[in-house]
C-alpha cells in the first residue's frame, strides 16, 4: 500500500507541475486560454498573476517530491504538502473551474487517504 501511496504522491506532484507550466508558460497560448475558458485579452492582462500562481504550484510540487525522498519526516511532509494541494485545488475549483479539482485536489486527496492508511 505504501508503494501505491507514493505513486499517488508523485502523480499529485506531476499535476502541480502541469499547473506550473500552464500558469507560467502557456497562459497566453490557445491551450491556456481554452483550458481556463478565458478571452485572449483577459489572458494577456492576467499573465503576471498566473505566473505567480504557477510558481506556487511549483513549490507544492517540490514539497511533494521532497516528501518522497526525505529520510526523516517524509510522512509528515507528505501530509502537509498533500493538504496544501487539496486546499489550493479546492479553492481554485470553487473560484475558477470545477475541472481543477480533478487535476489538482482529487489526486492529492486519494494520495492522502493512502498515505494515512499506510502510515508512512
Amino acid at each position: 500500500m505504501a508503494a501505491i501511496a507514493n505513486y499517488l504522491v508523485a502523480l499529485s506532484a506531476a499535476g502541480q507541475i502541469w499547473c506550473l507550466v500552464l500558469g507560467m508558460f502557456l497562459w497566453r497560448t490557445p491551450l491556456g486560454v481554452t483550458n481556463y475558458d478565458m478571452t485572449q485579452d483577459f489572458a494577456n492582462a492576467s499573465a503576471k498573476l498566473a505566473a505567480n500562481q504557477g510558481l506556487y504550484n511549483g513549490f507544492l510540487a517540490m514539497g511533494l517530491m521532497w516528501s518522497l525522498v526525505a529520510a526523516s519526516h517524509g510522512f509528515e511532509l507528505k501530509i502537509f504538502f498533500l493538504v496544501c494541494a487539496i486546499v489550493a485545488g479546492s479553492h481554485c475549483a470553487a473560484t475558477v473551474s470545477r475541472r481543477i479539482f480533478y487535476v489538482q485536489a482529487l489526486p492529492a486527496l486519494a494520495a492522502l487517504a493512502l498515505v494515512l492508511a499506510a502510515g508512512k
